[in-house]
């Protein structure tokens, strides 16, 4: 049996389309070296159930792709799938062109909410479309890390900036100042609904992985990272009235949804709150289904004249 040479429904952009090359990779990444092994395809892989293996594959990833020399997050904390956080901001992209002549707009100001130790929104979409991104983050381990791949890396302080969110009740408040135009937002929300949940959740991958129950997590995560009260619909939620009060100082507020049954509840709430266009956008990683959800208060005369400042 072979594997596919390419990922089936990747966004077009996505530079993650293909297999990995690893050849390339380590290259580029020496480090990465050790962790590929032959996997029963009878192509170079790593093992996806060591932690280790995949922060190296993307450290290699993101140094081969978008010129990321430093990228480091402290043990526990969220390692994202870059290729799937890289198709958000491509389909980010194709959301904003639809507003500016089907032409992506580079002069743009992205609000990352929760950017996490790992900041990895800003770095892809700073490294591909120039974009200029404010990253919030309430946990201070990792706006320290976040922090420091900024400042290890050539060129990222010119496009990233990071705010604290003192608050841990609120999501824009405190973030965005007066008299600040965001064009979009991004947020990859808390999935589960309480620890417990979250356990539940981490055992059924670990399963998954013909992994032992004590065995580490591959993709980590903390508890602000992986649940919050009420979940991602709760947290969207809040994000949703919240947004109401900064309804004129950001064109499209958007969040990762990962469960499809929370949308019907989620398009209520934004109806009650007055959106005036709502988006589900959907995007598939090879088995995987996922979306985000976008809503606006501008209509699309407003939005294209404010894309075109």
């Amino acid at each position: 049996m072979k594997q596919p040479a390419e990922k089936p429904l990747f966004h077009p952009r996505n530079r993650h389309r293909g297999r990995y090359d690893f050849a390339a990779l380590i290259v580029c990444h020496p480090a990465l070296a050790p962790f590929v092994q032959v996997n029963q395809y009878g192509n170079e892989s790593v093992d996806f159930a060591d932690p280790e293996a995949v922060k190296v594959l993307n450290q290699a990833l993101l140094h081969f792709h978008y010129q990321i020399e430093h990228w480091a997050i402290p043990d526990g904390f969220l390692c994202p799938p870059v290729p799937g956080r890289a198709d958000y901001i491509h389909h980010l992209a194709d959301l904003l062109a639809e507003d500016h002549q089907r032409v992506v707009p580079r002069a743009i100001n992205v609000l990352d909410i929760g950017c996490g130790a790992n900041c990895i929104y800003p770095l892809i979409g700073f490294r591909e479309y120039g974009w200029r991104f404010t990253g919030s983050e309430s946990n201070e381990q990792a706006i320290k890390s976040a922090n420091a791949i900024i400042a290890a890396n050539a060129g990222l302080a010119q496009g990233i900036r990071l705010r604290r969110q003192k608050d841990n009740h609120a999501i824009f408040r405190g973030v965005i100042h007066k008299n600040e135009l965001y064009h979009a937002s991004v947020c990859n929300p808390p999935f589960h609904a309480s620890a417990g949940d979250a356990q539940q959740g981490t055992q059924r991958k670990l399963r998954n992985l013909g992994l032992d129950k004590n065995a580490p997590l591959n993709f980590g995560g903390q508890q602000d990272e992986l649940w919050c009260e009420g979940g991602e619909k709760a947290f969207i939620g809040r994000m949703i009235t919240e947004s109401v009060d900064f309804a004129r100082q950001c064109i499209w507020f958007t969040s990762l949804v990962s469960r499809k049954e929370n949308l019907p509840d989620l398009r209520r709430a934004l109806e009650q709150a007055g959106a005036v266009q709502v988006r589900i956008v959907d995007m598939a990683q090879g088995q995987k289904q996922s979306r985000f959800i976008a809503w606006s208060f501008f209509d699309k005369a407003a939005r294209t004249r404010l894309l075109s400042r």
